[in-house]
């Protein structure tokens, strides 16, 4: 039969792993080119990743819930059609003779990658092996294994997670004693050979009993649990929001500013949009007309739209508005963004809204919807919340925090009457946004809210 690997894809935007959540394929299945065999989460977003060849499933290398770091075998798959021999049990490994042919070449850039994202060069090259009673087999290895070139002595034999967990552990693979299948090293091998020495006691006739290996991480977890507290391992979506986030609290200088409006003539025009024909069809809430309102107001005070460019020491004034917005997912949070939320009209705004929302709640946001934003929105008042100090999203100067819209006691036209009441918070870093420019964006987007014919006049 003839072996291929498919390997954890160079995902791109700097990760270095992902986490395989579900696998569609089980060993002995059919599989085709361009075929999804598995969701995998980088901390950016949920993925499907299909596999660039046909074939039969001859191992998932790794279980659901595993992180794999980028480079990793994933899949093999038996590429030839021929099944695969039954193992025999020879006293001894046979012998590697030298190989028969050497497959072509992989193409440049073949690697298969994640949806969505570019390839990089790879010169792994196929080579066939001969081994005895086996039919010949051609195996796509990654420079070895990581275990340089071949020598006289037989490489152990262990899968590419105890490899890695030996390499983690600082364990010489060829100096533990095997004891799976076939003399496959296993986990519990190498936990024994990392454990502090002792006596080796001498065989006996009766079977000792042998020591419960280390229990994983996850066991560990439960375990917890089903006492006073449980551990949750930091990855995927939240580690990177955690990263970015004391990344941004600890370069940015936050300023927070608050202004408190009566609203009620906005949420009147929010009813009366939704009888409107040319809204038929499309979702019409508070949200749509603050970020039309926000937008308004960005082209009022275009300085608000800007990055901080340390590298280069320059400000970056921007043209366009990318308009993010803040999403809890049962992933945590994330915050895809409208490209080009500037250009768009009332009906247009509504429906890339729309998009976005069922999208994230799907958990189907790609990396490239997460990337670029360059204004941010988050709705805090979902959750019954006054208003809040939000955090910067990376390379973004302002954000803004919309609160619960309450009805309360307002003097109105000189009269004390119940109004429809909101707070916006406006988070700014203030390297580019002064108190001044802060100030004069946060009481304009009030202005119109408060005021909405002036999207008209003020657009």
């Amino acid at each position: 039969m003839t072996i291929r690997e498919f390997k954890m894809p160079d995902v791109g935007e700097g990760l270095t792993e992902a986490e395989i959540l579900k696998w569609y394929v089980q060993p002995g299945d059919t599989v085709t080119d361009g075929q999804v065999v598995c969701e995998v989460e980088t901390a950016k977003a949920a993925v499907e990743l299909p596999i660039p060849f046909d074939g039969t499933v001859h191992e998932l290398v790794f279980p659901e819930g595993t992180t794999v770091d980028v480079g990793q075998v994933i899949i093999s798959v038996n590429v030839g059609g021929d099944a695969p021999a039954p193992a025999a049990a020879p006293a001894a490994p046979a012998p590697v003779q030298e190989p028969v042919a050497e497959a072509e070449e992989e193409p440049a850039g073949r690697q298969p990658v994640l949806v969505g994202y570019g390839v990089a060069a790879s010169s792994t090259k196929r080579r066939a092996r001969r081994t005895a009673g086996a039919a010949p087999a051609v195996v796509v290895p990654e420079q070895l294994n990581g275990h340089g070139t071949v020598t006289g002595a037989p490489r152990p034999l262990a899968k590419p997670p105890v490899r890695k967990l030996a390499k983690d552990l600082g364990v010489d693979l060829a100096a533990v004693v095997p004891t799976g299948p076939d003399g496959t090293v296993t986990r519990e091998d190498v936990h024994r050979a990392a454990a502090p020495a002792a006596p080796v006691a001498p065989a006996a006739p009766a079977p000792a009993v042998a020591a419960p290996a280390p229990a994983p991480a996850a066991a560990v977890a439960v375990a917890q649990g089903d006492a006073r507290e449980t551990r949750v391992p930091i990855k995927g979506v939240r580690k990177a929001t955690a990263a970015a986030m004391v990344g941004s609290a600890f370069t940015a200088p936050h300023v927070t500013e608050f202004v408190t409006f009566d609203i009620t003539r906005t949420m009147k025009l929010v009813e009366e949009l939704k009888s409107d024909k040319d809204m038929a069809g499309l979702r019409v809430n508070p949200l749509l007309l603050i970020a039309k309102a926000v937008l308004v107001a960005v082209r009022r005070n275009p300085e608000i739209n800007a990055a901080w460019d340390e590298a280069a020491q320059e400000i970056v004034l921007k043209h366009y508005v990318n308009l993010g917005i803040a999403a809890a997912t049962p992933r945590g949070l994330i915050v895809p963004n409208i490209k080009d939320a500037h250009a768009q009209t009332l009906p247009e705004l509504s429906k890339s809204l729309s998009e976005l929302v069922a999208t994230a709640r799907e958990g189907r946001t790609t990396p490239a919807a997460m990337q670029g934003g360059t204004f941010t929105i988050t709705n805090v008042g979902v959750f019954g919340v006054d208003t809040g100090t939000p955090i910067l999203n990376p390379g973004e100067s302002a954000i803004l925090a919309v609160g619960a819209i309450k009805l309360q006691p307002w003097v109105h036209k000189g009269k004390v009457k119940p109004r429809q009441v909101t707070t916006l918070a406006l988070s700014f870093d203030h390297r580019l946004v002064d108190g001044e420019l802060g100030s004069k964006f946060l009481a304009d987007v009030a202005a119109v809210l408060e005021h909405p014919k002036r999207l008209i006049t003020w657009s």
